[in-house]
This record gives C-alpha cells, structure tokens and sequence, in this order.
C-alpha cells in the first residue's frame, strides 16, 4: 500500500529506476529558509567541542546546529542525540541530522523507515526549532558504504521522507545532498552496479556505454521533487584529491563556480540553477577550507578566512538568493589518521575566530537564537553519561588519594603483605611483559572500534596516555634491556639484529599494506576499514559522527593496469599506503636502525648527551611539526616527536638495575610519581572528549577551559608535554605498584596479559585480521554494549589462545 502511495505520488517519469526529471528552464522565485534569511549553521565536532563552547569561541550562535546518526538508530548513540537536541535548544538553534546507513540501501524498508522516524520524533520530544533531516548525503561519492547506488538510494530516501511525512509534523525538512560533481565518478564505489545492469545505466546519463566524467553527477540520484524539500551540497575548498595533502589559497569566486559547476577545472553541472533555483528549493551548503598543520603552505588563517569570505559573499548575493542556509564543517582529523592531521575547524585559533565572527556579523548569513530557548535545558535524561562535579568531583579525588595511601602503607601495617613483592630470579622482567601486555590490549580494542565496556578503561582512563605511548616507550625498553649489555663489547652482533629486526618489520609491513589492497578487491570482503579513514567525534554528541573519508589507497590500482604510474612503486617502498592501524610499524624499523648509534653512545658514557639531544629533537618536531620522510606514519607519529619515548625507553632499559636501584633509595620519587599519575588519572576522568552514555565523569573545568587546556598540554599526534611526563610518572608508578604486589596482580591479570606482552608484534599483526573480520560481520555494528563487550572478551581470548599455543609462530614474526 505504501509503495503504491510512493508511486502515485511521484511526478511523470520519476518511477523508480527511471531518470529524474528535468528541471524547469524558468526560474522558480526565490526561496527563503522559512522567512529568516539564510541560515549560519555549524556541524561540530561534539566528542571534543559543545554548542555553547563554539558559540562563545565564535561570538555568535549558530541559528542550526548539525549531529550525525545512524539508520537504523543505535542503542549507544540515542543518549547522544538527546544531548544534542539539549544543546541544540539551550542555544535557541534548529537541528540538522545527518543520517547516514549502518545496512544496504536496499534493506531500507517502509517498517525500518517508520520506526526510525517515530524514534526521532521520539528523542526531539520538546525541542523548538525545526529538525532538518539529511538522509545518506554524498551518495554520489565512492567513500561512504552507500555510495553510487541510484535506484536503491532513491527508493530509501522517499521510504524515509514518506515516514515523516506520515507523522504530519510540520517542523521536519527533509534535505537531498549530493557532494560537488567536480572529480565524479571519483572511484567506482564497491557497491555500484556493474555494466550493463539497470543501475548501471541510471549512472550512463550520456548514453555512450561508459561511465565517466561526461555523465551527469546529480541526476541519476535525485528523489524526486515531492520527497526533497531542500537541495543540499558538500563543497569544499580541499585541493588535495583525497590522496596528498596540500594547502592552497582559494581561487577568485571558486565557490561561485562550484555552485555553477565552472569553477576552472571542467563543466559538471550547473547544481544551483538545475536543483536550486529552477525547482524552487532552499539550497543547504555545507562547506569548509582544507587545513592541514603536517604541510607547507599558506598560514591557516589566510585560506580559511578567504574562502569564508567567498562563502559570506555567496550567501549574501543576489544571484544565489535561494541559499537558505550555510553549515560549516567544523571537524578536525587529528588522531591515528593515517592521513595528513586535518583541522576543518574556523574557530580553531582565537584570532581566526575572532575574525570570522567579525565577518559574519556584518554578514546576510542570520544567526540565533531564531527559537524559543532552553525549553529541553533542565532535561538530564539523554545527558551524555553521569557528570559529578562540585563537592561529588572531590570527593571522587578524596577517595582515590585515600586508595594511593592505602596502597603504599599496607605493607608497612601489614607484615604478610611483603611477600607479595616480586621475586622472579630470571633475567626476563615480566613486569615489563605485564606492562606491554597491557598496552597491546589498549591498542587492539580502540582499533577494533567497537562501542563497549572495555572503552572505559582503554581510552585515556589511567591518565592521558594510549597504548600507543606504552608500546613505543617499552619497545625501545627492552631494547636498551635486551641489546645494552652486548654492545659494548659486541657491537658489531647489535647492528646485525637490530638491522636483520628492522627488515623484518620493514617486510611485515609491506606484507600487510600489499595484503590489505588484495583482499580489498575481494568483492565479498569490506575492507574499508582499513583502506580508508574517517574523521570522526569520540564522544558527547557525537560518538557515531563520521564526517569525510579518506582514501589510504589513493592511486595504488594503478597496479592493476599499464602502464603502472611511476609514483605507485616508490609510494609502496616508502610505506606511503597502509591501513592506518599498522601505520606505526614504519616508525619502528626508522627506530631500529638508529638505535645501534645510541647504543653505542649509552655504551661510551653519554647517557647526558643522548637525553639532551632527544629532547631537542622532540621540542623541534613538537613546536615546528616538521615532516622528515613521505610515509604515512609521519602523519599519526611524526619521527622526531615520537623518538623521544622510544629512545628515553632505550635508555631506562640500558640503565634499569641503575635507575631502579635509585628509585629505592629515593622512594620520595616514586610516591611524588604516584601522586602525580594519581592526579592525572583524575583530571582525565574530566574527559569530555571522549564521555560515553554509560560512563560517569568528574568535571572540575568548564568544558572549554578543558578543550584549551587539552590542546595546549596533553595533545596526541605531538605529544603534548602534559602527556609526555603523564606517560613516564605512570610507568614509573605502575612499575613500583607491581613490584609491591606482583603475586596477587599476577594471580588476577598477570597469567593473561604476561604472554601477550611477550608476544605483542605478533598479536599487532593479527589484529588488522581481526578488524577486518569485525567489520563484515553486521551484528557487530550496531552499537549494542553489552553484546560488544562480550565479543570483545572473545577476541581477546582468542589472541591469548593463539600466543599460548603458538599459532603460526613461525610464519608470523613475535
């Protein structure tokens, strides 16, 4: 019944799998958004930012405010969407969801539909302003999972825009967004019909047979005018191509030309006249200027204030008076990327947000509140976990500084509590092991990626620290452990292990970067997961947001056709492909082959020296961000900062019966090191970046004193100096607890995580396997906790397994 109501209702030729049809050569008279004028709109970036900490940031408050979703809705995510439309209506702005698939485009049925729609309706129960819903945007693209697929999307988007209209609610817009034709058919997306098909020919808008840059990039996916209510387009000042990072400045009237479809680099539509003006819809813009700080170039502000200024200009025109309201994209990619660190954000830098507030107040563009405001202000129900602040945030300090004590002075009071210390006579630290272990663990459950439990106590729990920091510093640990006493009076047997270790590394890592491209060629095996990157929030609002993808592979099928570009084989050679989950491995066989030098250096008494020389390093690569080699690792692990774990790690190792023998005779260090982790634990439980819904956090910093604080002392990608002395008072604070209490440690985790930490390269490589086992089975993509958490303990109990068994142990370096 329902299809034949989509039917009737469909204008001639406009059935599915039939073209779209023309658009009206008249102009249709301009459309405003609702009588306000264009709208300033703002996606942000919720793991890391909130709508008031942009608004203040910018001076203005954005009259939309934009979250992604899944469809079918996730159990994990629908606390976040609550949260947003709190924000959202605190700030008296209207919303803007972006719903993108978790399933096929042809498993969108009417039922799944309609109850995605009631539980919006559902969630936006008492919120304001009017609710924007963009379903599935860049479908015309090759790197979203629903991409290129006409008919079916078609068919899901009038599904979709049927059940809300079915809820007779007057406040929803349904929006129609393709991504800028400039570059289309891009790469063919994996799910796009075959030649010769229906599909196929629905993209052969030219006829020819083929289908390629000559064909239309819009039509072929246009739902009809009765499902679309406002037409939407992604256009982007990005000149990198999705393969190499670039900053450049705007050309004159670039976004004139997107719009246009002339912008300089070859017709491909004219959107704004066929699908704008001429049907009579609002047009909904998102945009936003490529930044990326790992790369030359013009200066941050210069090319985003300049393409604002076009974006403002636009906006403000006559001739594109139907715009009816500008989203900015304000969204970084700054983590384990694998791509160039890309910062979208216009607010990022204070003086670039005062300038662009300046801007847009003297602008057309109309900023909120447009609403009645805080209507949802007092609502806690979809808060983004449980928030403890106040006297609560303090006695949640009091209580952990209570168990620091305790820890430290049992043994005093408790005579048998000494023979709980660590006593294993063998040459091999099985601390350390315990210690790497765990890292490995961190490692393989924050890249596996699945919404669970074991995310509370993965992701910056114990302080600002990763497991990427640990396996860095430990790896170059027992190194110096390993290596220092032979290279002294064998140095010559160090360079040839450490060099034959780092070829082996350099040939795993081949290994895997070429066996990930083959296996993405199987049409049966998604392996998007690790040939591609998507910039995405960690938490508050935002947990299930995606933003832009990038392709990891960019230019490497070339292989599969001659001939070969000249650029593919040297990419490979130099590691500049590779998912971004093993892009690590590059930094260690780079470590490895410097590390005899250092060695050495250890060995003639200029510890002093080579402390003082990594340190520099690191204060030069963290305030230059200077790029030393084209691989991909460079981007995640920038060389000359990340040295300096592995390298002070060399030299703790070399030097461990020293150092600890030290550290007991200034037990003063070790609890002034235990206080200090047990503070940073603390202040990191303030996380807001990365809130989950059935987390509690303590709050003791308004959220965007937090974000300030974060981005100057504890970032990531460049080690953060904050995070760099986190990560050595941790280690040193664990080290000591476990020397304490080893047995019983040992007795609970110590038979657990001890085999993985004496194994870590081998679980490291079996873990890419794993993530792309995870992502072609769909019950583990829909966000259900609990059921994560135990398919989590399963993998885990796997990995255990094959390393206590030694599973191929002789194929796979340990």
């Amino acid at each position: 019944m329902l299809l034949a109501l989509l039917l009737f209702r469909l204008p001639a030729g406009l059935a599915p799998g039939a073209a779209a049809e023309t658009p009206s050569p008249a102009p249709a008279p301009t459309v405003t958004a609702g009588g306000e004028g264009p709208l300033f709109g703002a996606v942000l970036e919720w793991g890391e930012d909130s709508a008031a900490g942009f608004a203040e940031r910018l001076g203005a408050v954005p009259a939309v405010f934009g979250h992604d979703i899944t469809f079918p809705l996730q159990e994990s995510e629908q606390v976040h969407i609550r949260e947003f439309f709190r924000q959202s209506d605190a700030q008296g702005a209207h919303a803007l969801l972006t719903v993108k698939p978790s399933r096929s485009l042809d498993q969108v049925s009417a039922d799944d539909a309609a109850a995605f729609a009631r539980a919006v309706d559902r969630l936006s129960t008492g919120f304001q302003g009017r609710l924007y819903i963009r379903f599935a945007p860049d479908m015309n693209t090759s790197w979203v999972p629903w991409g290129q697929q006409p008919e079916a999307y078609r068919k899901a988007f009038r599904a979709v825009a049927a059940a809300f209209a079915s809820q007779d609610d007057a406040g929803t817009v349904m929006v129609w967004q393709p991504f800028l034709g400039r570059d289309y058919p891009f790469q063919r997306n994996r799910n796009a019909p075959g030649q010769g098909s229906e599909g196929f020919n629905l993209l052969d808008t030219s006829g020819d047979g083929r289908w390629d840059g000559a064909d239309d990039p819009y039509s072929p996916y246009y739902p009809g005018d009765d499902a679309v209510e406002w037409s939407g387009l992604g256009a982007y000042h990005d000149d990198t191509g999705g393969a190499s990072a670039r900053n450049t400045l705007p050309a004159g009237n670039e976004l004139a030309g997107m719009l246009t479809g002339h912008d300089g680099r070859g017709g491909y539509g004219d959107f704004y006249t066929d699908y704008v003006q001429g049907r009579g819809k609002p047009l909904m813009l998102q945009t936003a200027a490529f930044f990326s700080s790992t790369t030359g170039g013009p200066a941050e502000a210069d090319i985003k204030l300049a393409w604002w200024d076009q974006v403002l200009g636009a906006a403000s025109s006559e001739r594109f008076g139907n715009i009816g309201a500008v989203v900015w994209d304000e969204r970084t990619s700054t983590r384990d990327t694998g791509v160039a660190a890309i910062d979208w954000r216009l607010t990022g830098q204070p003086g670039l947000a005062t300038a662009a507030g300046e801007r847009l107040a003297g602008s057309a563009l109309v900023t909120g509140p447009v609403t009645a405001r805080g209507g949802l202000a007092g609502d806690d129900s979809g808060a983004a976990g449980k928030v403890i602040g106040g006297i609560g945030a303090w006695t949640t300090a009091g209580v952990l500084a209570a168990v620091v004590c305790f820890l430290w002075l049992l043994p005093r009071f408790l005579p048998r509590a000494a023979g709980w210390a660590y006593g294993d006579p063998s040459s091999r630290d099985s601390r350390v092991d315990f210690l790497r272990g765990l890292a490995i663990v961190f490692v393989v459950v924050n890249h596996v990626g699945m919404t669970s439990l074991f995310q509370l106590f993965t992701q910056e729990a114990v302080g600002f620290v990763s497991g990427a920091e640990l396996f860095v510093l430990f790896s170059g640990f027992v190194l110096g452990m390993v290596f220092g006493p032979r290279v002294k009076d064998n140095f010559g047997d160090v360079v040839d292990h450490t060099t034959k270790r780092a070829g082996k590394l350099y040939a795993t890592a081949l290994t895997v970067l070429v066996g990930v491209f083959l296996i993405s060629l199987v049409p049966a095996i998604n392996a998007d997961t690790l040939t591609s990157f998507v910039d995405q929030g960690t938490g508050a609002a935002g947990r299930g947001g995606a933003g832009r993808s990038y392709d990891l592979y960019a230019g490497m099928d070339s292989l599969l056709r001659f001939p070969v570009a000249p650029e593919v084989i040297p990419g490979i050679l130099l590691l500049q492909f590779g998912p971004w989950q093993f892009n690590v491995m590059g930094l260690y066989v780079i470590l490895l082959l410097a590390s005899p030098l250092v060695l050495w250096a250890l060995s003639r008494g200029k510890g002093v020296w080579v402390l003082a020389a990594t340190t520099a390093l690191y204060a030069t690569g963290a305030i230059f961000r200077i790029r030393l080699l084209p691989s991909e690792f460079e981007d995640s692990f920038p060389l000359l900062v990340w040295q300096v774990l592995f390298i002070v790690g060399m030299v703790a190792g070399y030097h461990r019966h020293r150092i600890i023998a030290w550290l007991g005779a200034h037990s003063w260090v070790v609890v002034a090191c235990t206080v200090l982790a047990a503070c940073f634990a603390f202040l990191a439980w303030g996380n807001p970046y990365l809130a989950n819904s059935f987390d509690v956090r303590v709050a003791i910093l308004p959220d965007t004193a937090y974000r300030a604080l974060y981005d100057s002392y504890f970032g990531r990608t460049y080690l953060g100096v904050g995070r760099l002395l986190n990560v050595l008072v941790l280690v040193v604070a664990a080290y000591a607890l476990l020397t304490a209490y080893w047995k019983p440690v040992h007795r609970a985790l110590g038979w657990f995580l001890v085999p993985l930490g004496r194994a870590t390269l081998y679980v490291f490589i079996i873990h890419v396997v794993l993530i792309a086992v995870v992502a072609n089975i769909p019950a583990l993509q829909e966000g259900r906790v609990l059921f994560n958490t135990a398919a989590y303990a399963v993998i885990l109990a796997l990995l255990w397994v094959m390393v206590r068994t030694r599973f191929l142990f002789r194929i796979i370096p340990t």
